[in-house]
């Protein structure tokens, strides 16, 4: 890989260096954020250096952002398998804002080998809402007790029955960097590749990016204002929607078709 291809890797990497640590149950108790609003950023690595240190200046009104770190570790490997119909249901639910949507996914924290199956929805005031069951041994996310908890979230939440025949649609993997103040955490991923599982294509997304995302209960954070200020907007998309794009163009961008071409210019 060459100098210019890590460089997204190599700055968020720089900039948890740069920040002073935080351990999981700080975080937790901080910004913990199960149910949250959340805007989605492509922020060019120039821009995202400038940003990230002044998240961490320790001159910050309200104080800085303190950066993640499990182990010893203030970056972290991630892998996500997300299901779907064989129509894929999800995925034309988020493209078409749908009220009642929802995506069901696996994901494992790579460096510990944690698991765990999530279930994230949107509320009637337009949160994100995560319900999640920790995976151990050989539990899979399409196992009896995985299908109950779908059926009893979806259930309760929104009055509806869970789909039955979800396969694995689209895989993740990507390195993530966590920064958090009290009440909003701010994500920070590089290196994403997708791929599909049943056809096994892949797409890399430009190392010239860091994909941002601001959580926090209220809708603009400081994060935002900083990112504003520098003509970033919020891009409207999610890694599934955005990924599953680039990798089959026949399903149809619509209004990420410009972030899409951005994220994955190969």
């Amino acid at each position: 890989m060459s100098v210019a291809e890590c460089a997204a890797e190599s700055a968020v990497g720089r900039a948890a260096l740069a920040a002073h640590p935080l351990s999981l149950a700080e975080l937790n108790a901080r910004a913990e954020l199960l149910a949250r609003h959340d805007n989605s950023y492509v922020v060019p690595v120039a821009v995202f250096e400038d940003f990230a240190a002044r998240l961490a200046d320790p001159r910050r009104a309200g104080g800085p952002f303190r950066v993640l770190a499990i182990g010893g570790l203030r970056s972290f490997q991630y892998r996500s398998t997300y299901y779907d119909t064989p129509g894929l249901r999800t995925f034309h639910d988020h493209r078409q804002g749908r009220r009642l949507r929802f995506r069901v996914r696996e994901r494992v924290y790579q460096d510990s080998g944690e698991r765990q199956f999530e279930i994230k929805l949107k509320s009637g005031r337009g949160e994100t809402v995560k319900h999640r069951q920790r995976m151990d041994g050989g539990d899979h996310p399409l196992d009896g007790a995985r299908r109950r908890f779908l059926a009893d979230v979806l259930g309760r939440s929104y009055g509806i029955e869970a789909p039955s025949g979800l396969v694995p649609s689209l895989v993740t993997d990507y390195r993530r960097v966590t920064f958090s103040a009290d009440g909003e955490r701010v994500t920070c991923d590089a290196g994403l590749l997708v791929r599909d599982p049943a056809t096994g294509r892949t797409a890399a997304a430009s190392e010239g990016l860091v994909l941002v995302e601001t959580k926090t209960r209220g809708h603009l954070t400081a994060a935002d204002r900083l990112l504003h200020g520098y003509g970033v907007r919020p891009a409207g998309f999610t890694k599934y929607s955005a990924g599953l794009s680039a990798l089959r163009p026949d399903l149809g961008a619509n209004a990420w078709v410009r972030w899409v071409r951005t994220v994955f210019p190969r």
